[in-house]
Order: C-alpha cells, then structure tokens, then sequence
C-alpha cells in the first residue's frame, strides 16, 4: 500500500496570524491540498495560539470530507488556558482519526524530541485509553533508534510517528546513511509489535524518496513546514502532487 500524505497546515496559520484577520484561509488552503489528492490534514494546535487557534481545528474537523484523516498533534498534557481548551478536550471536541501525541514544551519553535516509550508507558496508557474511546487512532511521536515497541503495544498505542529531523539534516550533509538505519531499527521494532509506521519533520521533495524507499512499511508521512515553503514557488497543487509522484500515489 503506497504512503498517505498528511499535509500539516500550521505554517498558513502562521502566515494568517502575522497580519491579523482571516487570510490567507485556513479552510481554501485545505481544500486545496484535498483537490490536490492529499490523504490526509494534520494540525498540530500549541496552547500560546502562535498558529493554528482551536476554531480553525473545529472549522476544519466540521468540513473535512469523509475520505480525509484528520491528524491532531499535541502534547496530551497541556492543559487548558485562556484561548485553549487544553489538548484533550479539543481532541474530545474535533473527533479526528488520528491523534498524534508529542512532548513539547510550551516555549519550543518545534517539536525537536519524541517521547521515551519505556519509560513514559506507563503515565501514556490513561491518555491513549482516553483517546481510543473517543474512536482515535493513537500515534506517539518517537526517536529514530529508540525501541519502545513493546511497551507502546502493551498500552494500546497504535503506530509511533518517527521523528525525522536529524535523518534531514544527515540528507543535506550528503551522508544520511546511519539516520536511516535508526528509522529502520525503530521501525522494524514496532512492525513486530503490529504497529504501524508513520514518520514526520523537514521531510520535503528532495529527501522523501529515499526514505520510504528505506524505512519499511510507512504508512503515513505528515508535512507541512518544506511543503508549504515549497508551493511558494510551485504553488499548493502542484506540489502536494509532486509528493504524491514519490509516494505512488499520482
């Protein structure tokens, strides 16, 4: 089965929020990437509202045809705040397919770490208990090299989400060659515990083919920071159909 393509729309909320209002739109953009032929939306909401607020996840949760994921990012233990429902509650409220759950910080740019699984299990499986209730499929967002299968599945978690930075920055040295065999062994890991594969962060046209021609059995990749830098110049449905071409999927 060929890879799904999650586009992650922070990045025009990013481009919305500095200039106040409501362009460019959160929902023309992901009914662009949808026409494009995307499999999938990603948002990953952070409580200070840098992009992504909680009503353009219940806009977007509210329109998005039947065919289309809808993957929520966040850290399952952020709590709520003025603005911010906290994570679970917007989880509770959205009811997307997927949840991906990632342990970032309040103050951070990005998401630069993946939970430990065997040592985090454990304060996790109330959460994906919770979220799989809710009918969530539940991803954990993990470190290349880290073999956490085992306790991931005794919890209930569904599929580990690879964290894909340092294989990007390895690409663009020209020598990606160890980063990919720790995708691998984290991969070939959670395989024998029957949990799926998806992988995400800097993947962009250039380094994508390789790794899903390495990294065994990806389910689903989620860009959104190289794609849209992208489409600047090629423009949203062009680009997200160049993806498609790597991934089998035109």
């Amino acid at each position: 089965m060929p890879t799904a393509l999650s586009v992650n729309l922070n990045k025009i909320a990013v481009l919305r929020n500095s200039r106040g209002g409501s362009e460019p739109s959160m929902l023309r953009a992901a009914e662009a990437v949808v026409a494009a032929g995307c499999q999938g939306i990603t948002l990953h909401p952070r409580p200070d509202a840098r992009h992504v607020r909680p009503q353009d996840v219940l806009d977007i949760a509210a329109w998005r045809p039947v065919q289309i994921e809808l993957n929520l990012e966040g850290n399952p233990f952020a709590r709520a705040r003025a603005g911010y429902p906290g994570f679970i509650e917007l989880v509770e409220a959205a009811r997307p397919e997927q949840v991906t759950l990632v342990p970032d910080g309040d103050g951070q740019i990005t998401s630069d770490h993946g939970f430990d699984l065997v040592n985090d299990a454990a304060r996790l499986a109330p959460v994906v208990a919770r979220l799989k209730a809710m009918g969530c499929r539940v991803s954990v967002f993990v470190d290349a090299g880290s073999l956490g299968a085992a306790a991931a599945a005794a919890v209930g978690i569904d599929r580990i989400e690879l964290y894909t930075g340092p294989y990007a920055e390895a690409f663009v040295a020209g020598a990606p060659e160890a980063a990919l065999a720790a995708c691998a062994l984290t991969a070939r890991d959670a395989l024998a515990f029957g949990l799926g594969i998806n992988a995400g962060h800097d993947l962009n046209l250039a380094n994508l083919g390789r790794f899903v021609a390495e990294v065994p059995e990806v389910a689903e990749v989620s860009i959104g920071h190289a794609l849209i830098g992208e489409a600047l110049y090629s423009g949203l449905d062009a680009t997200v159909r160049a993806y498609l071409r790597i991934l089998g999927r035109a």
